[in-house]
């Protein structure tokens, strides 16, 4: 019989489901509302007492903070910060994913190349370099990130079902049998890919699942036509550089035609004006491109490799490169420049700032910037300081000044240092020379040492709300485990199938999925494993396919966010709901587990 603390675990746990599922709370206000309940419901002490407070104890409930995998999420986001200010994400997102045609095409584009990378690498670094390319990826393609981001941490769990290093789960289960050998018959250690026989066929099933029916389910919702709607359309103009990239490309190769919120009006070849481009034009060095788009599509435009500012003025600021922030402004009548050039009234000298493009009531405005003859109301997009907003905010000068987020530019110089800095991280992590937490933090160490990023960037680009919420789920695990729900579920599951070989392999992973994606993976096999032993022993059975579906079945979590640390990471950044994961994720479970209890006894006999 359950006791009455796992009774008032049980509920906290399906008013936390309810309400992910039923209203748009935030999800880590939830988790710790939840987390808050447990603590403070009353239970038994160590003598039997009843008192307040009394089913988990606060250091318990706040271990999640200290959890060396929260501490490495957060982290790797800093890692990530890196390779986005040297534009290294920008670089993955343009070799990896292409120009797909279709939905489908970019769902293969995002789960083909996620999944292979995942079987021999941790997902969960892959996912965290993977989502910030999607998103600028998705921009410029015109499909919503909830088209791509759910399948992106689908395929990244799938993959690393694949191989023993490709998530924490198949470690933790591995470790777990190294312990148990000795003392169980039949029971052997595991292998490199002894996990990939049903890995990959799961990874196959999945992935044509993703590709041909989760389009119909996936939700459509995001900032694509946001961006596309903003009224305020600047013209900029952009040079191609001596020995850029981009020299000898046609306009379609460089990714310069169908642009988001932004079209290519003409380009300026030494003087000859060449209007309505034809995609199979070839740049040339020297040519100026002349475009029209909103701020986020110029801001692209200004972070893209091999692309700079045409004004030469940027090269005469004082304050670096990396140091710098772009701003929108808008004249005001009083502004001593109206009426003037930008040339003229030396906008440089006067505000040490250089204006990239200008916005005049939706019309283009024709001519170069430091010709551009300035009115009130013009809408300005200049390049900085960081202190050119607290400087200017309340002058005469200009009507409003705000900063545009994520503007700081693109090291490019610098992105192969960051790559390298990455792919010795996934080295020494891959041959077990030093933990991902040891390895983030030393890599996200020479990030800094490298001058990839500073620490504002780092500590910005970190998602506090989704620690949160990992270490909240964390603690409500640590609440069914001292209340011992996690005892009466198994036992529940599992009683119901003795007898039956392949019912109770089923019951086994059906439990260890239930209580994955309620709790987290890692903690879900823990809990499961020795069930499963106990299971196999009862019945006479070899362990072995018991083993294999416990770690199929904690790394198989789809259906809620809260299962897998992947699918709480593009939670946010997708926009998605609870129910959202329960339409689109249950059909995989059912997948991946009716696949992997059919499988594990015809590989490894009962």
């Amino acid at each position: 019989m359950p006791t009455i603390e796992a009774l008032i675990v049980l509920s906290v746990i399906l008013l936390v489901l309810a309400l992910l599922a039923t209203t748009r709370l935030p999800a880590d206000g939830v988790l710790v509302g939840g987390l808050t309940l447990v603590m403070v419901a009353p239970g038994r002490n160590a003598a039997g007492d009843w008192r307040f407070a009394g089913i988990l104890p606060v250091t318990d409930a706040l271990a999640g903070l200290a959890n060396p995998g929260v501490v490495t999420i957060g982290v790797l986001f800093a890692v990530v910060a890196g390779l986005r200010e040297t534009g290294s994400i920008d670089l993955i997102g343009q070799r990896l994913l292409g120009r797909p045609r279709t939905q489908r095409g970019a769902i293969a584009r995002v789960t083909l190349p996620v999944s292979a990378m995942s079987a021999f690498l941790n997902n969960t670094p892959i996912v965290a370099m993977m989502i910030p390319a999607i998103g600028d990826w998705s921009r410029r393609r015109r499909i919503n990130p909830s088209k791509l981001l759910m399948p992106l941490s689908y395929a990244a769990i799938l993959g690393g079902t694949c191989s023993l290093i490709g998530t924490s789960t198949n470690l933790v289960v591995a470790g777990l049998v190294s312990e148990a050998a000795a003392e169980t018959p039949g029971l052997r250690p595991l292998g490199m890919f002894d996990i990939s026989r049903l890995g990959l066929p799961c990874l196959l099933a999945g992935l044509a699942y993703l590709i041909f029916v989760a389009p119909r389910l996936l939700p459509d919702r995001g900032g694509v036509e946001a961006a596309l709607g903003d009224p305020r359309e600047y013209t900029a103009e952009m040079t191609v550089p001596e020995g850029s990239p981009l020299a000898g490309r046609t306009i379609e190769a460089a990714g310069l035609r169908n642009l988001p919120g932004c079209y290519l009006v003409e380009i300026d070849r030494g003087g000859v004006l060449m209007p309505a481009v034809g995609p199979e034009e070839q740049l040339l060095a020297g040519d100026r491109l002349v475009f029209t788009g909103v701020v986020d599509s110029i801001r692209d435009l200004k972070n893209l490799r091999g692309l700079q500012p045409a004004t030469d003025q940027v090269f005469k600021l004082d304050a670096p490169t990396h140091a710098r922030r772009l701003f929108e402004a808008v004249v005001s009548n009083t502004c001593p420049l109206v009426g003037r050039t930008v040339r003229e009234g030396r906008f440089r000298n006067r505000y040490d700032a250089v204006i990239i493009a200008v916005a005049r009531n939706g019309r283009r405005v024709s001519g170069k910037i430091g010709d551009i003859v300035l009115q009130p109301g013009d809408t300005l997009l200049i390049e900085s300081q960081p202190g050119f907003g607290p400087r200017h905010r309340d002058s005469r000068d200009f009507f409003l000044v705000s900063s545009i987020e994520d503007s700081r530019p693109r090291q490019h110089g610098k992105a192969g240092i960051a790559m390298g800095i990455l792919a010795a991280m996934v080295l020494c992590v891959s041959m077990n020379w030093m933990s991902m937490l040891h390895g983030s933090m030393l890599a996200a160490g020479l990030m800094l040492f490298a001058r990839c990023c500073t620490v504002s960037a780092m500590r910005s680009a970190v998602d506090w709300s989704l620690l949160v919420v990992v270490a909240a789920a964390l603690g409500i695990g640590r609440a069914m485990q001292a209340s011992g729900l996690d005892a009466v579920v198994a036992d529940l599951m599992v009683t119901a199938a003795v007898g039956h070989p392949w019912l109770a392999l089923a019951a086994v992973y059906l439990a260890t999925n239930l209580v994955t994606e309620v709790v987290t993976n890692n903690a879900a096999v823990a809990l499961m494993f020795p069930v499963g032993l106990q299971t196999a022993a009862a019945m006479g059975v070899d362990p072995m396919p018991f083993v294999m579906v416990i770690m199929m079945a904690g790394s198989a979590s789809f259906a809620t966010p809260l299962g897998y640390q992947t699918n709480l990471m593009v939670y946010g950044p997708g926009g998605y709901r609870f129910s959202d994961y329960l339409r689109v994720g249950i059909p995989m479970n059912l997948l991946v587990g009716v696949l992997a209890v059919l499988l594990a006894p015809l590989f490894w006999a009962f």
